[in-house]
């Protein structure tokens, strides 16, 4: 009969919390720790296992994968930089990427990484993964052992956001029925135990090529929210994911991390199939009519901040989003779309007024969010509220994420969404082919679908950011509140961590949507005090 995971979990934490201790070295001085110990959700753990192929280091909750090498990384500012490689260059059409890479890496077996690892990686991933969007990539080879080249179908100028979480395997050790379980790789970390449904033990690389690790052993532990919490309190974790729920509790040696990120929540104003959405002039007054600062502090209890956008403070984010809550200007779009209050030519400030009407119709909206999802439930109804007061009824239904996509088509959903590529503006706005209007909304702008387009085929990564930008807002045209608006986004919902006094967490870059592995990207980088 299998423990509870959290008994289970306590239990492996008691039998490791001398590896945690400090302990005596010759000198009769206390050694530095070199261990930690963070307890991330259960939706964390990799059920495929820890194989990019099916989907390790991707999918909603991106990260770098550790225990494999990447061809590039993302920095700090969400920029990139290199790791594998030495240099890259891509062909004048967009077509051929060329990649370098260093010729002093080894798998932990000692043998060399080459092009041809890479190759295979890449090819391996492109017809297995179900996780990874490797549409763009027709095939990938060795030009010789220190080049791979990359022939894509398409020009795909953020390729580089893609190359730094895909984690290279070895062509010799590779069987896809047990990789996930036994990985091998050239990271900072290699697996050590993974007892599954419980913790998964990695240890520093000693053969890593980089910088060797301030911390040497890794225990990550699964627990649901309320056992993370105990586990703080019992000070059996060192850093342990939390929510907003917790934030006004206080545990004894502990401090209470918060950090930025680009995970948001926003909703779609289906501007097709909704008479009311359909009106430009509406959706800008609900827009202008939200004020995100309040749904910070409520809802969020102050640990977030305002969205405008599904990228804001990333390279490739247009600051003309950043339009500030203003009820008035919401009161003028609704009046000057037909929508006016019963008695609206007695009334000075037309907040909290009563309903609007338009040919004896009053607006009304109705506003979905997904069953089990407490925070957007409660985005959802404060959203409603505020639009009470611009004279919109609005009213909030929790549906499952199995009606949840086809009614979102008609009806608006809170979403979450947030990712370290600009690929996410052109899933959320990008007109689709089969459809005829963008994934979500439904949507569909053929300027702003051109400057996407123009931006991916773009030969310089740094100048596509311009083009992703403007295709937000141009002047003219866009996603943007002065321009077609057919979202409204809410709160960046910051990531909440109890961190054992002493623990330094080196720092953060902005976090993607989804609570997990984000947090330990840099965990060699961590320290003891």
């Amino acid at each position: 009969m299998r423990r509870p995971a959290f008994l289970a979990a306590l239990l492996v934490l008691f039998l490791l919390a001398g590896c945690r201790s400090s302990q005596p070295s010759p000198s009769g001085q206390p050694e530095q720790k070199t261990s930690v110990t963070v307890v991330m959700p259960p939706t964390s753990e990799p059920e495929a296992g820890f194989d990019p192929a099916f989907g390790w280091g991707a999918g909603e909750h991106v990260h770098e994968p550790l225990i494999q090498s990447t061809l590039t990384v993302t920095n700090t500012d969400l920029t990139i930089g290199y790791d594998l490689a030495a240099g890259m260059e891509v062909s004048e059409d967009g077509l051929t990427w060329t990649v370098t890479i260093r010729d002093d890496v080894k798998f932990t077996d000692g043998k060399p990484l080459t092009a041809e690892d890479v190759a295979f990686t890449y090819n391996t991933v492109k017809d297995t993964s179900s996780v990874n969007d490797f549409t763009m990539l027709e095939w990938a080879e060795a030009e010789d052992d220190a080049t791979v080249v990359f022939h894509m179908n398409r020009p795909f100028s953020i390729w580089p956001y893609t190359m730094a979480i895909t984690g290279i395997v070895p062509q010799h050790a590779y069987d896809p029925a047990s990789y996930g379980s036994d990985p091998m790789g050239s990271g900072r970390y290699k697996l050590k135990r993974w007892d599954r449904g419980e913790q998964i033990i990695l240890e520093a690389n000693p053969d890593y090529y980089g910088e060797k690790p301030n911390i040497e052993v890794v225990n990550i532990l699964f627990m649901e929210e309320d056992a993370a919490f105990l586990a703080a309190r019992a000070g059996q974790a060192d850093l342990a994911y939390t929510s907003v729920s917790y934030s006004d509790q206080t545990v004894d040696g502990y401090s209470l991390l918060s950090v930025r990120t680009v995970d948001n929540r926003g909703i779609n104003l289906p501007v097709t199939g909704n008479d009311f959405l359909a009106d430009v002039k509406v959706r800008r007054a609900i827009d202008a009519g939200i004020d995100r600062e309040e749904l910070v502090e409520h809802v969020l209890n102050g640990y977030g901040s305002p969205a405008y956008s599904v990228c804001d403070h990333l390279p490739w984010f247009n600051w003309e989003s950043m339009q500030p809550y203003d009820p008035i200007e919401a009161s003028d779009w609704l009046a000057s779309a037909g929508w006016r209050l019963e008695n609206e030519d007695e009334i000075f400030y037309p907040l909290d007024c009563g309903w609007r009407y338009k040919d004896g119709v009053r607006a009304e909206l109705e506003l979905l969010y997904p069953v089990g999802d407490s925070l957007r439930q409660a985005l959802a109804a404060d959203v409603a509220n505020q639009l009470e007061r611009i004279g919109i009824y609005c009213t909030v239904r929790g549906v499952g994420w199995d009606t949840a996509y086809d009614e979102a088509h008609t009806t608006p959903l809170v979403w979450g969404w947030g990712a370290h590529t600009p690929m996410e503006l052109y899933n959320i706005y990008h007109t689709d082919g089969e459809t005829g209007s963008a994934r979500y909304s439904p949507y569909a702008n053929p300027t702003v679908d051109a400057y996407m387009d123009e931006a991916l085929a773009c030969a310089d990564l740094e100048e596509s950011y311009l083009l992703w930008q403007t295709a937000q807002y141009d002047g003219f045209t866009g996603v943007t509140r002065s321009g077609d608006c057919p979202w409204v986004w809410l709160v960046n919902v910051n990531h909440l961590y109890w961190v054992r006094d002493g623990l330094v967490v080196a720092e953060q870059k902005l976090h993607p949507h989804g609570h997990g592995w984000s947090v330990v990207n840099n965990i060699d980088q961590w320290s003891w005090t």
